[in-house]
């Protein structure tokens, strides 16, 4: 099964400002979860996951009955429980947007 890749805004200014071998390791993620959007660790719920790149993560939604994956957040483990209680806020905006693009 094949899925379409979608970034937030945020995360797309974030993807920007990332460091070489950061954006390196995102896009072989990307290759990755086109061809299986199992890969990842679930996070409370089993389509909000994360990969982990040196002391950073890589947040991501994955929208199966849409064959969509939204790339949501990267930051480091510090910022994890911010980030994992931003997203589950805004479940609702992202899901909008997911079947919006």
């Amino acid at each position: 099964m094949s899925c379409d890749i979608y970034k937030t805004e945020s995360f797309a200014r974030t993807l920007e400002v990332l460091e070489k071998d950061e954006k390196e390791w995102v896009n072989k993620i990307v290759s990755k979860l086109k061809e299986n959007p199992e890969t990842g660790k679930p996070l409370r719920f089993p389509w909000f996951k994360e990969k982990k790149f040196k002391r950073k993560r890589l947040y991501f939604l994955v929208y199966d009955e849409l064959n969509k994956i939204l790339f949501v957040a990267f930051g480091n483990k510090k910022d994890q429980q911010k980030i994992i209680d931003s997203v589950t806020r805004n479940l609702d905006a992202y899901k909008k947007l997911a079947e919006n693009l």
